[in-house]
């Protein structure tokens, strides 16, 4: 009888597992895929589209079309996983049986969590530019707007894509450079972290690149309501930032149906998940695979793309009765784009810091880590075809491991002068 396999989401994670399963199993796998809609969108593209460096097209392709012959793609809404059954449940009314199952429905936003953020002026003078709806209204604003305080405000974290909200406030400061404007900007991160970043050493580089460039760091400062009609924030601690347009990155969480199902997620709608292993901690045959679990890493497409390798080994493993393989080690890595056709590469795991050096080799890769440079800028564009036609099918890409490869830390006067 062939293995029952059920993936729960169609994005990167679900897709490229599905995918690989498929490859591994063939006919001795009936594997089927659940999605709410058929619109696969290239995430990483979203930062481009308020700047009018991407257009929405270009980053939408449609979800079947990204799975191999043979898997069945459903799109449907979930209600609930019953593990004591093993038993998804559609809102359709359907149930989906499973010998495992894999969830990679991802993270949500959630404005509606913080007061006043959602209202009327939602896509007015409030934005955010992480779902595709909101990357276009956002660009919309950006080309009307004439000076002012431009404010890019973190409510929280967990979010997907940490760096991406210095992503935007960098682009932002070159595009208004190139428009003559940046003299009548005020350009604010607003962030509830102690720095521009979680990791020390790459937060003292990154932060040292705002204040080159000017733009305002207002670091511990937990959003607790948003005054829209006043244009302003407000944090618990009661201090306040005014700003004439706010970019947004909303109060992430998982989707509803982890709420719904009894021993499954946390509190916030995440997968407790072993970091290791990928296997999830309500039930042995469920592994979780990226946004979706809670494992201390960043949740970012390198670390989806990362686990897929041991999501899959392991789910071998314990079809075959195997012990399962601890190999994720919470490799992570981030092209930050800083303007200008350049960016900077960060490269980390769950104990390791960003350091200077080379990627993907420490001494002899062409990139270069925690410095600026426009093969860092061509590298992040030239991923997309790679995200396309070699990761979501399920291919290795050549050259870059899943596992992380630590740098020689560099002596502590060449560290010293690559933070000022």
């Amino acid at each position: 009888m062939a293995h029952r396999i059920l993936v729960l989401g169609g994005g990167t994670g679900g897709t490229l597992v599905a995918n690989r399963l498929q490859r591994l199993y063939g006919d001795a796998a009936s594997i089927t895929v659940v999605d709410r809609d058929d619109a696969h969108v290239y995430q990483p593209g979203l930062l481009f589209v308020p700047f009018g460096l991407a257009e929405p097209g270009e980053i939408v392709r449609p979800r079947h079309a990204q799975f191999r012959d043979g898997i069945d793609f459903r799109v449907a809404e979930v209600e609930s996983v019953d593990i004591a059954e093993n038993t998804v449940h559609l809102m359709d009314g359907s149930d989906v049986h499973y010998d495992v199952l894999v969830i990679a429905t991802g993270a949500s936003l959630q404005p509606g969590e913080t007061e006043g953020l959602s209202g009327p002026e939602w896509g007015r003078s409030i934005h955010t530019f992480y779902s595709l709806e909101g990357a276009s209204a956002l660009r919309r604003s950006l080309d009307g707007f004439e000076g002012g305080r431009l404010v890019v405000n973190v409510i929280d974290m967990p979010i997907k894509c940490p760096v991406a909200p210095l992503e935007f406030c960098f682009l932002a400061d070159w595009q208004l450079r190139l428009r003559g404007l940046r003299d009548q900007v005020e350009l604010t991160f607003v962030t509830p972290l102690d720095g521009a970043f979680t990791k020390p050493v790459a937060s003292a580089r990154l932060g040292a690149l705002l204040g080159e460039k000017g733009i305002r760091v207002e670091a511990e400062f937990a959003t607790g309501r948003v005054d829209a009609a006043a244009g302003t924030l407000h944090s618990w601690d009661e201090r306040e930032i005014s700003y004439d347009l706010l970019v947004t990155i909303p109060v992430h969480g998982g989707p509803e149906y982890i709420g719904r199902s009894t021993g499954l997620g946390d509190g916030l709608g995440f997968v407790a998940t072993d970091r290791h292993t990928l296997q999830s901690k309500a039930a042995a045959n469920i592994f979780v695979i990226g946004d979706a679990a809670d494992v201390p890493t960043s949740k970012a497409g390198s670390v989806t793309h990362f686990e897929g390798e041991t999501v899959v080994e392991n789910i071998q493993r314990f079809l075959e009765g195997d012990e399962l393989t601890g190999c994720y080690d919470g490799h992570a890595n981030c092209f930050i784009e800083t303007g200008f056709h350049k960016a900077l590469l960060i490269d980390f795991d769950y104990e390791a810091e960003p350091l200077p050096g080379r990627f993907p080799e420490s001494h002899l890769g062409p990139l270069a880590l925690l410095a600026e440079s426009r093969l860092n800028h061509m590298a992040k564009l030239a991923f997309q075809p790679l995200y396309w036609h070699v990761l979501l099918p399920g291919h290795n890409i050549p050259g870059v491991s899943s596992e992380f490869h630590p740098v020689a830390a560099p002596p502590t006067e060449e560290r010293s002068g690559a933070l000022r």
